[in-house]
């Protein structure tokens, strides 16, 4: 059985992260779109590999978790352009829980609809972050370090907090 993610869960195939060669052979297969120049680091988490496109001159480091949506037939997809820059533990989603069914258990009511995930060209996102369905981090601009993303960024601009606010322009 072929599985459509990578991680420290998956033993059998997480080893070949250790070793850039045989990592960037391996991501290239597991990705939807995976650069040569990019790296997956060891003890990172990709959920649904073919809807994760990842651009030139990328890394993505210990403690990350890229999630894109696994039901057939959905747009949640994430998106990483060249040059974005991802600090370690960032958490991407593209989907979250149902709750809006009043006497019925969270974790029986499925998920709600999908929206996909980009991170524009040349944008930062600090460590420890995490960004929710359907944002877009403009071009060039920083989100700062445990900061949740919940709407659109602008380009060139800095965002940072819980839910992320406008800082300054850059």
């Amino acid at each position: 059985m072929i599985y459509d993610r990578i991680g420290p869960d998956f033993p059998l195939t997480h080893w070949m992260l250790y070793f850039k060669f045989l990592m960037r052979i391996f991501c290239k297969k597991k990705f939807l779109y995976f650069d040569t120049s990019s790296e997956f680091r060891p003890g990172s988490y990709a959920i649904t590999c073919s809807k994760i496109s990842i651009g030139k001159n990328v890394t993505i480091r210990p403690g990350t978790m890229l999630f894109a949506d696994p039901r057939v037939g959905s747009d949640g997809c994430i998106i990483i352009e060249n040059d974005a820059m991802i600090g370690s533990g960032v958490h991407i989603y593209v989907a979250n829980h149902r709750y809006t069914i009043k006497g019925l258990n969270i974790i029986n009511q499925g998920h709600c609809n999908a929206k996909s995930v980009v991170l524009k060209e040349g944008c930062w996102v600090g460590a420890n972050s995490t960004i929710l369905p359907g944002v877009e981090v403009g071009a060039r601009s920083v989100v700062g370090a445990g900061s949740v993303v919940t709407k659109n960024i602008p380009p060139n601009t800095i965002f940072a907090g819980n839910p992320a606010k406008f800082i300054k322009y850059i």
